[in-house]
C-alpha cells in the first residue's frame, strides 16, 4: 500500500507534513527530510492509537488477523 505525503512550506520556515489518506497523521520539520521522518513517527502513533481504540470497542468473540495490502 502506498500513501501520499504532502509537504507544505510554512511561512516561518520549514514544512508542515501530512498523510493525505490518514486524518491526524500530521507533523513538521525544518527540512523535507526531517518532516518526512517526523511524519513517519506521527503515522505510527496514529495507527497505534486507532488500534488500541478499536480493541477497546470490539465485542467479545471477534476474530482478528493481520492483512497486508499489496495494491488497492
Amino acid at each position: 500500500m502506498k500513501l501520499t505525503a504532502v509537504f507544505i512550506p510554512a511561512a516561518e520556515g520549514g514544512f508542515t507534513a501530512l498523510v493525505e489518506e490518514i486524518p491526524g497523521a500530521i507533523s513538521e520539520g525544518e527540512t523535507i527530510e526531517e518532516a518526512r521522518e517526523n511524519l513517519a513517527d506521527a503515522l505510527r502513533m496514529v495507527l497505534e492509537c486507532n488500534r488500541e481504540l478499536a480493541r477497546k470497542q470490539e465485542p467479545g468473540g471477534s476474530h482478528r488477523e493481520t492483512m497486508e495490502f499489496a495494491s488497492l
